[in-house]
């Protein structure tokens, strides 16, 4: 199979690159050789391209940048996705294209299904879930996957500065009062793998099993760096509000843990839970620097 990747530069587009051109031919695209701000560039480079599968994992992603960039946010997270989209029908491919838990307002303490209502509170989410509507106006076969807390070896995370914060600094904090799960890129690459072989359409939410709060996250992780005999300052996470977070501009939803039962009802396959995701991680990339 010949796979297009777009966003190959990112934390979950270099790992599929990655992953995926162990068994099939990839062409990865970063932002340098396409950027979704420019979409008649988006047209002239994809229309030469040849694939079978079309990956879209490139966004503006700053949340609070968005809010201040409301029509650059609509470019690259809607209007190139339905370019994109419309690029994929016509190379009779489908399409992969990612969102995000910022589409939901975070008022549910139960996990989010993909037919929850989605009501975005910032631009970002705006932005995304606009990007949803068009891609599925184009063809309701092509896929949108919504991730959640994305975190990989191939780009710095929330997980990767709390680490480094407390190899620094005898005192670290985190918000304790916003919920999600987090989301390991590798294995983002299976399960994508999986459900595009059992040709999954519309919306699917991908995400590990469990949710935690940023302070649950960071406090699990500085645990398992400590046991693994690595050097910190910091033995513990400070809790903070996300009220005291005077410095974030657009208003960030609280709870939007993703239900991937859709998931395992399609592939037979349950996520792992992100605490054993997290130790993984911890093990194959940040025990070795």
């Amino acid at each position: 199979m010949k796979i297009a990747i777009i966003g190959a530069n990112g934390r979950l587009g270099a790992a599929l690159a990655r992953e995926y051109a162990r068994d099939y031919e990839v062409t990865s695209y970063d932002r340098r050789q396409l950027d979704l701000g420019r979409l008649d560039r988006v047209q002239s480079v994809l229309c030469k391209a040849k694939f079978e599968l079309l990956i879209n994992c490139a966004a503006l992603t700053n949340v609070d940048y968005c809010e201040w960039h409301r029509e650059e946010a609509f470019v690259v997270n809607a209007e190139a996705p339905r370019l994109i989209a419309e690029i994929a029908n016509e190379n009779s491919a489908k399409l992969v294209h990612f969102s995000t838990d910022y589409v939901f307002d975070g008022k549910r303490t139960d996990p989010y299904v993909e037919e929850d209502k989605a009501v975005p509170l910032s631009v970002y989410g705006e932005s995304k879930l606009e990007g949803e509507g068009r891609v599925l106006e184009v063809s309701s076969q092509h896929l949108i996957v919504r991730l959640s807390w994305v975190f990989g070896p191939d780009k710095p995370s929330f997980i990767d500065q709390i680490i480094q914060r407390a190899r620094e600094n005898d005192v670290i904090t985190a918000v304790a009062d916003k919920f999600s799960a987090p989301t390991f890129t590798i294995d983002v690459a299976d399960w994508l793998r999986l459900a595009v072989e059992k040709n999954a359409n519309g919306i699917l939410h991908l995400a590990n099993n469990g949710g935690c709060s940023w302070q649950e996250w960071a406090q699990y992780a500085i645990d398992v760096c400590r046991s693994r005999g690595l050097p910190f300052k910091a033995e513990r996470v400070g809790a903070v509000s996300l009220g005291d977070m005077k410095n974030f501009v657009a208003q960030r939803p609280v709870h939007t843990v993703l239900s991937t039962a859709k998931f395992t009802a399609l592939t037979g396959v349950q996520p792992r839970h992100w605490r054993e995701a997290v130790a993984e991680y911890i093990s194959a990339h940040v025990s070795k620097k």
